[in-house]
């Protein structure tokens, strides 16, 4: 099935979908991010495409893999400008929706000195929280390898009820879910409405990336093997905890263990988790079904020794899709060492 951009909401028309790889659902989003202050302390911006599950989509298309993404966007020059980019980048947006009911989502991204980044979200609603759930499965019609979410889009209905309604097609359909809890304080009413929702994936999930700074939400404790013990008696399967520069923190069974990451000069963090996720995916999709209890510990490490490589590359550069690498770029950057 294929989708038409007229009229308030998109209009599902015959076609088909090729099988891809990796669908994401969620938000795509334009990133307002800062790129320096003037002499009269007025701070510049440059309005970069972005959103988590976008991001890792393109990242995973620009390392190899075939993706696609379902969200929403609003019926405005944003929305237009961001469907251009996913489509350039080669990511199928078969499943991007418009709607006049809210424009396109901003969020303001400032940077410190060291590249560290603080959000600032446009969204009350934004279009990305409108996603319905029987549009999201419309336009799922062909399991993909990978389904990937994260929980941005877990804030709020209708999204939340798309983007869980997505795993859970998944699942029955005999995909994988890959899953990306980031933890966004200000999209939130509390701490504890966060924490409830970031959970309710966790059930459904094969493949689980979070920080170090979410793993003690998630688990209540900040110790790498106790906190993913207690994430892999709910069944997932490959569980990553990403430590900025220290690496990659990994648990497969009971195999565990750090893979370290690439010393960089930081330019921006926008974008790096987001793109080690999607060299992460792009690789376990490569050839037939992505077999994760049949992976072995060195194959896992050296495909977390590209992911690190990638998320370097990306955090070398400004922006977020804008930064991150193509295939042949991370694997230069490893031979050089």
């Amino acid at each position: 099935m294929y989708f038409s951009r007229s009229g308030r909401d998109t209009t599902m028309v015959l076609g088909g979908l090729t099988m891809l790889d990796i669908i994401a659902v969620g938000e795509v989003l334009i990133d307002l991010t800062q790129t320096d202050i003037d002499e009269n302390g007025i701070r510049r911006y440059a309005a970069n495409p972005g959103g988590a599950p976008a991001n890792v989509a393109v990242a995973a298309e620009k390392l190899g893999a075939s993706t696609g993404f379902v969200g929403k966007v609003g019926s405005d020059s944003w929305g237009r400008d961001l469907r251009a980019v996913l489509n350039r980048c080669g990511v199928d947006t078969h499943g991007l929706y418009e709607t006049v009911d809210a424009p396109t989502t901003l969020a303001v991204v400032s940077l410190t000195k060291e590249g560290e980044r603080s959000f600032t979200f446009y969204r009350a609603p934004g279009a990305d929280v409108l996603l319905r759930a029987e549009e999201a499965l419309a336009a799922i019609v062909t399991a993909p390898k990978i389904l990937h979410i994260g929980s941005v889009s877990l804030t709020a209905d209708p999204g939340r009820g798309a983007t869980l309604a997505a795993a859970e097609q998944a699942r029955r359909t005999g995909a994988l879910v890959s899953y990306d809890p980031n933890y966004r304080a200000n999209l939130w009413p509390d701490e504890p409405t966060a924490v409830r929702w970031m959970r309710e994936p966790l059930s459904m999930t094969n493949i689980l990336k979070l920080s170090d700074e979410e793993l003690p939400l998630l688990t209540g404790t900040n110790e790498l093997s106790a906190g993913t013990q207690k994430l892999a008696a709910l069944g997932i399967e490959l569980i990553l905890v990403t430590l900025g520069a220290g690496g990659t923190y990994y648990r497969l069974g009971t195999a565990e263990g750090t893979v370290p990451g690439f010393p960089v000069k930081v330019a921006d963090t926008n974008g790096a988790g987001d793109t080690f996720f999607g060299a992460l995916l792009s690789v376990l999709t490569r050839g037939g079904a992505v077999e994760l209890p049949k992976l072995t510990k060195s194959e896992l490490e050296g495909h977390l020794r590209f992911a690190n490589a990638a998320a370097a590359l990306t955090c070398s550069r400004s922006g977020a899709i804008p930064a991150m690498p193509a295939r042949a770029e991370v694997e230069a950057f490893l031979t050089r060492g």
